[in-house]
């Protein structure tokens, strides 16, 4: 008989924790083997219990979220699924938990608790995929990300870079981004598996972050130098070629490996349009979304970098990536941002 996945329940609210075990309990791969209700005594609970996934609410009072996240993966690493309803209004202290070390986050439905059962079924995979992450490979301690020096000036025989990320990749995506200098000159197309309502304030984050322009993309947008496009997520992005330009358009074809955002939507499109001249780059997620994209661009002739097993949070779609032969290069995440500034 295969091992439950045993679970840690982290909310302030008894009727929620109380709602949460129910809901799990109907899942014969999933055990709650405790629960608490700040994060003090979810730190204490993770050093008892040794859950596979902490389940965990950011707004909590005396000890939040975020403290509970810094705390466990200091003491004890644990893959952290965030659930929190502050996500509804401000996505910042998402975008925190993660870059301390939380593996994913499920929007939890503000005010009305019976609309908890609907989103069941995807709270539930989100656990399962959760509990295949590597949470001690997460880089907590360093808060700065230095900018790539340029060894010596080139022109670069590319002319777009497409980045696809799933699981963990808020966190990868925004250490290349940061490390790029204010003159990088290769237009860079972003597919980030996100839900569409979050996508603005991850852009509009990364944009405070970066010295590139970081946008959302919009339909006869062109790929710019300087400019970091984001698959908006309310269908899937393709490039199309209109006279000599290449231009951002949305198609409603549906991508079974994931959809809206899809990335093997925008890579295989970049890789038709552009042939040789795109880079593609495949960071952490679950899944093999971007494999079809990846391959297409190293048949076309471009480059094509994969992140590397030790700084995937889930070494799922840059290891399918690999096996399916379509990468050139394996990087630690700390790499990528030097690679494409001066092995380009």
């Amino acid at each position: 008989m295969a091992t439950k996945l045993k679970i840690l329940v982290v909310d302030d609210s008894a009727f929620m924790r109380l709602l949460i075990t129910d809901l799990l309990s109907d899942d014969k791969q999933i055990e709650v083997v405790g629960t608490a209700t700040n994060g003090l005594e979810a730190i204490n609970q993770v050093k008892k219990l040794s859950p596979d996934v902490v389940l965990l609410d950011l707004n909590m009072a005396d000890y939040d979220g975020l403290y509970a996240v810094k705390g466990i993966m200091n003491d004890k690493p644990t893959p952290i699924l965030i659930i929190s309803s502050v996500g509804n209004s401000d996505l910042a202290p998402v975008f925190d938990a993660l870059k301390s070390g939380a593996v994913d986050y499920i929007n939890k439905p503000d005010r009305n608790k019976s609309k908890m059962r609907e989103i069941k079924e995807e709270l539930v995979q989100k656990i399962k995929s959760t509990s295949r992450a590597k949470p001690k490979q997460v880089l907590t301690g360093k808060t700065t990300i230095s900018k790539v020096t340029r060894r010596k000036s080139r022109k670069t025989d590319y002319d777009l870079i497409a980045i696809g990320a799933s699981t963990g990749g808020p966190t990868a995506i925004e250490r290349v981004l940061c490390s790029l200098p204010e003159d990088f000159d290769i237009p860079i197309l972003v597919c980030q598996h996100m839900p569409k309502v979050f996508i603005p304030q991850f852009v509009q984050r990364l944009g405070s972050l970066t010295s590139l322009e970081v946008v959302s993309a919009t339909k006869g947008m062109t790929p710019t130098p300087g400019v970091v496009m984001f698959c908006p997520g309310h269908a899937n992005l393709i490039l199309k070629k209109k006279g000599k330009k290449a231009v951002v358009d949305f198609t409603s074809d549906v991508y079974p490996e994931y959809n809206n955002p899809s990335i093997n939507a925008m890579m295989l499109s970049a890789a038709e349009v552009f042939g040789s001249k795109v880079v593609g780059v495949i960071l952490t997620g679950m899944g093999k979304d971007g494999v079809n994209g990846m391959r297409a661009i190293n048949e076309a002739g471009g480059k094509t970098i994969a992140q590397n097993r030790e700084s995937s949070v889930i070494y799922g779609m840059p290891k399918a990536a690999s096996e399916a032969g379509a990468i050139e290069a394996i990087l630690h995440i700390k790499d990528i941002g030097n690679y494409l500034v001066n092995n380009l």
